[in-house]
């Protein structure tokens, strides 16, 4: 198709991401961040193969893997120290993947610096508030009053709360109290593991490797109860989470004060409609969902090449636009009810989905197929239709040369 002229509102990672891939296409490319520096919002995050395959798409894996940490699985167990969450990526039919804990301020550094060696134009301190289309093109308007120009395509890539979208009362009751701490030198505590502990659904806490000597501490709490938490204090937190995990007593000892600590809450909805008159949306602007199955950021990046390969395959934009929808509804679709499903096993107030999960959901998972089955959904990989987005697998041996990696479920249950 022809060369046009496109906005993306929001310099988020499928802002970015979709910015670099359209931009390589020909096309004119602005991007607007409502900041006055872009910068990202968040803490660890688990890039998937899928979302490795973006970024090896767009050569950013070797920058990732070097920015962050290879994770070989996820290991979980209940107060009484049984295992009710074993995922390890070696159950692949390519057993060398992994998945990348990493930090989101480092996947936006290597996205953003390749956006500004590509000279990408970018209008930062343009908070977006709405868009309209009329005979010059589909523009946006401003907090201060002002509108941009005519665009031929707007691509939202502005979050849950995106103003492009209808809204929805979609907030989840728990989110996440989440802080980036030194990895721990002592304590039974694998590198190459995401590990979590559970009392019954209604807490948990994780410990994430995200590389350079750092990692993700998160633990459930609901969104109403985030007062009550910081009057209790950090003693009684403290003992709190060391009661749930004993061995975190090193990592506890770095959170001092509630400010070190950020309450991220979640939303679970998927808006009516991925595309319109001269539009699209990707990302959680599209779809949103808890972080129960690790996948909002790849299924951002997995947005963003959809819609570029729909760009460079297609006649027009309207045609664009639609092959954007076949690429990722059905995608879309799965992970937002896998989401929906596996969330209350794992956060909820209610005693009867922990005990589903302990008794039913994690015994039946370690029969064939089902760590094949688990393996493939962590990776994002059911459903995914890589072959159509023109993706193919990371060479994850050139690319993953740090520690040894697990090679075998029995060998994550014999470090853990």
């Amino acid at each position: 198709m022809q060369k046009i002229d496109i906005a993306i509102a929001g310099c988020g990672i499928a802002g970015l991401a979709a910015a670099l891939m359209l931009h390589r296409q020909g096309h004119r490319v602005t991007l607007y961040e409502r900041f006055a520096e872009a910068r990202p919002i968040g803490s660890g995050l688990m890039i998937q193969p899928t979302g490795l395959a973006v970024l090896d798409a767009l050569g950013l894996a070797e920058s990732a893997i070097a920015r962050g940490a290879p994770v070989d699985g996820l290991w979980g167990l209940n107060i009484e120290g049984k295992p009710v969450l074993e995922a390890a990526y070696v159950d692949l039919p390519y057993s060398d993947a992994v998945g990348i804990g990493i930090h989101r301020a480092s996947l936006f550094a290597a996205l953003f610096d390749a956006v500004q060696a590509e000279g990408i134009a970018i209008e930062t301190g343009r908070e977006v508030t709405g868009t309209s289309v009329d005979t010059d093109g589909r523009t946006l308007s401003f907090v201060d009053g002002s509108a941009s120009s005519g665009f031929d395509l707007v691509i939202d890539s502005l979050g849950v709360g995106s103003p492009l979208v209808p809204p929805a009362d979609a907030i989840l009751p728990f989110g996440a109290l989440w802080a980036t701490v030194d990895w721990p030198s002592s304590g039974p505590f694998n590198p190459r593991l995401l590990e979590q502990r559970y009392r019954r659904a209604d807490q948990m806490v994780g410990l994430l490797p995200i590389g350079q000597g750092k990692a993700a501490f998160f633990w459930s709490m609901k969104g109403q109860d985030y007062e009550g938490w910081k009057n209790r204090g950090m003693a009684a937190f403290y003992e709190e989470v060391c009661t749930l995990w004993p061995a975190l007593a090193p990592v506890m000892e770095q959170l001092t004060d509630p400010e070190q600590l950020t309450l991220a809450r979640y939303a679970h909805r998927t808006s009516p409609h991925a595309t319109g008159d001269r539009i699209a949306h990707i990302g959680d602007s599209w779809h949103a969902a808890s972080p129960q199955l690790g996948q909002g950021a790849n299924m951002a990046l997995l947005d963003a090449r959809g819609l570029a390969v729909a760009m460079e395959n297609s006649g027009d934009l309207e045609e664009a636009l639609s092959t954007y929808v076949r690429l990722r509804a059905s995608h879309v679709r799965l992970y937002q009810a896998l989401t929906w499903l596996f969330t209350p096993p794992f956060q909820s107030d209610s005693i009867w989905p922990a005990i589903f999960r302990d008794l039913f959901m994690a015994p039946a998972s370690r029969v064939p197929p089902g760590p094949a089955l688990k393996a493939h959904l962590v990776a994002g990989l059911a459903g995914a239709r890589l072959s159509e987005l023109d993706l193919a697998k990371p060479d994850y041996t050139a690319l993953n040369q740090s520690e040894p990696r697990i090679s075998s479920r029995a060998d994550a249950l014999a470090q853990s």
